[in-house]
Order: C-alpha cells, then structure tokens, then sequence
C-alpha cells in the first residue's frame, strides 16, 4: 500500500480553474503510475486520466482530456492535474490512485488500482 495525499480541492465558479496535487511519502514516487479519479453524489467511480512511471505517458477519457491536463514533476514527487473551463457537472471528490504493478496506463478501470488517497473536494457552482 502507498500512502497518497491528494490536496487543491475547493469551490471554484462555473468556467474556473484548479490545479489538483498527488503526493506520497516514503515511496519514489517517480516509479509509480499516478491515477486521477473522481465520484459524485449517487455516481460510480470516474477515470478521469492517469500517467505512466518511466516514459511518463499519458492517458485520458475521451470527455475530459480537452479541459483536463496530467503531469508529474519527479522532483516535487506530485503529480498534477490542471482543471480548465470547470463545469458544475465537475462537482465530486477527486482521488489519486495507485497500483505497484501498473507501469504503461492505458485503462482507468478502478479495480486495477490498489492504493487510494483520501480524496479532495471540488465544487463548482455560483
């Protein structure tokens, strides 16, 4: 299990932006495939885009990947995920998440996915 403290969540206006943060500590988080998920209300679990250890590909669902932006700074161990034009249908609790054994993300499927963080909120709304 690694530990992942997802930060940057809050209320941000209809056409804002924020810029989510995934960090771990005690791991080299460089070599771990980052995932970005979110859940609204009443909703299932949402891929929303992931990025590989090593090459440091990147994946996203087709609905997102025009306004949502992964990437990692191995120095900082935090991976990002820079949200644009936010929509109140945006409204969940957005998670990072992990798997030791995933190396080339190409599937946001939650079950491949082992280590989770405990979420950040983020609402969109006037």
């Amino acid at each position: 299990q690694v530990a992942l403290v997802e930060s940057g969540g809050g209320l941000v206006q209809p056409g804002g932006s924020l810029r989510l943060s995934c960090t771990a500590s005690g791991v080299r988080f460089n070599l771990y495939t980052i995932g970005w998920f979110r859940q609204a209300p009443g909703k299932e679990r949402e891929g929303l885009s992931c990025i590989s250890s090593g090459d440091g590909s990147t994946y996203y669902t087709d609905s997102l990947k025009d306004r949502f932006t992964i990437s990692r700074d191995n120095d900082k161990e935090t991976v990002y995920l820079q949200m644009n034009n936010l929509k109140p249908e945006d409204t969940a609790v957005y998670y990072c998440a992990t798997d030791p054994y995933y190396e080339f993300c190409n599937d946001l499927d939650p079950s491949i996915f082992t280590s989770w963080g405990q979420g950040t909120q983020v609402t969109v709304s006037s």
